[in-house]
């Protein structure tokens, strides 16, 4: 575990948040709260989970920054002494809860990534303090509840498959009967997996959807990739992709999250905004990206076998007989540079091919769809894109 005490020595800063002297868990769920008015819903929901062979922690990292209202200040208060009082009253020997109150966070990093950061990193100490270099770490968020066999589930795939990943599924639930906000959601989450099978089918590797409440990731891989980023929001989309690139990602589709559908101003992308733009739009509608991009898309990295040993004059030849849309982003963006870095650097087929997708990764394919909806295609109602993928596969 030498190169755990390298990244725990490059993080110090975390050091001030105290991992108990008997810390023993096998898995940590970490919880970011922040001004919420409910956590112990959550809470009880991980209660009434199967229960688990090893023990199990429970993290709520209560968080406010240097800005905060003293309103928002004076309900985290209230809201960790709830917490302890919970777990003076629940805690077992095989599932316990723990809360940190984190407050007066820098005005620049303060937010659900940091605050993710700070119990995931307490996490990573325990482990390296307890010697248990096969911890787990589990992302959730403070308005969900979870299937009765989320922690069982979890402890037996890693036990089993030892992956670096897990991607669980997931489904919104709507707290107030709401027909609005229910179409709403609905569409959005049809669009999540409208995006999850296009990736699949294009034969992107790393298709898996990125949900900071519906995942688990081994914590040496937590900190072979990097850890987590202090994003004020899209924290669980970065660093997932850069454990997807690891491998060995599972998808947990009997195990589910059940997020709160709900508006929020927290952050400047996910269900909240999303929600908030279908219900505004003029026939609450969502419009999403056209399955002919993706499949232009498609068109491009079938070619990547052919790329592959060959000069830069023949590369150039193979992206002019794309479509225009694809030719222009790659000469726009120099991207053939990314072509030619990946010959330079892979001894065999198969290297290249991992190295065409660290360049050609998911930031770059949301990049080309929007370029190609600015310029060459209109955005799709949900239902009809949805319709003409399912024809595809």
């Amino acid at each position: 575990m030498k190169h755990w005490q390298r990244y725990i020595q490059k993080h110090k800063a975390y050091d001030k948040y105290i991992v108990p002297s008997n810390f023993n868990y096998s898995m940590v769920v970490v919880i970011p709260c922040f001004n919420e008015t409910d956590v112990l819903t959550t809470l009880y929901s991980l209660m009434k989970c199967f229960p688990t062979q090893q023990p199990v922690g429970v993290l709520v990292v209560v968080n406010s920054s240097e800005m905060s209202d003293d309103s928002i200040i004076q309900n985290n208060r209230k809201t960790y002494d709830e917490i302890i009082a919970f777990a003076e009253e629940h805690n077992q020997s095989k599932l316990s809860f723990h809360a940190l109150l984190c407050e007066k966070l820098p005005r620049k990093h303060a937010g659900v990534g940091l605050a993710r950061k700070i119990g995931m990193e307490w996490a990573v100490r325990g482990f390296l303090q307890s010697g248990n270099r096969d911890g787990i770490i589990i992302s959730l968020d403070a308005d969900c509840t979870v299937s009765e066999n989320y922690l069982h589930v979890i402890e037996n795939e890693f036990s089993m498959s030892s992956p670096n990943c897990c991607v669980l599924n997931f489904h919104h639930r709507v707290s107030e009967e709401n027909e609005k906000i229910e179409q709403a959601i609905d569409q959005y989450e049809q669009y999540i997996w409208y995006f999850r099978n296009a990736l699949k089918t294009i034969d992107f590797p790393y298709y898996y959807h990125t949900i900071g409440s519906a995942f688990a990731v081994s914590a040496n891989a937590y900190v072979r990739s990097g850890g987590i980023g202090r994003q004020q929001g899209g924290e669980d989309f970065y660093f997932l992709q850069k454990v997807f690139s690891l491998d060995k990602t599972v998808e947990l589709m009997n195990v589910f999250v059940y997020p709160e559908a709900r508006f929020s101003d927290r952050i400047p992308f996910g269900t909240g905004p999303a929600l908030e733009k279908i219900i505004a739009s003029e026939d609450g509608v969502l419009s999403v990206y056209t399955v002919e991009a993706f499949s232009i898309l498609k068109s491009f990295f079938d070619l990547r076998v052919k790329f592959y040993k060959q000069s830069d004059d023949a590369v150039n030849d193979l992206i002019k007989s794309l479509h225009i849309s694809i030719e222009h982003f790659i000469s726009d963006y120099n991207l053939q540079s990314s072509i030619t870095d990946c010959n330079k650097n892979s001894a065999t087929l198969a290297t290249f091919q991992k190295r065409f997708f660290h360049h050609f990764n998911a930031f770059v394919i949301i990049k080309y769809l929007n370029f190609a909806h600015s310029n060459y295609f209109n955005l799709t109602p949900i239902q009809e894109a949805k319709d003409k993928l399912n024809r595809l596969l």
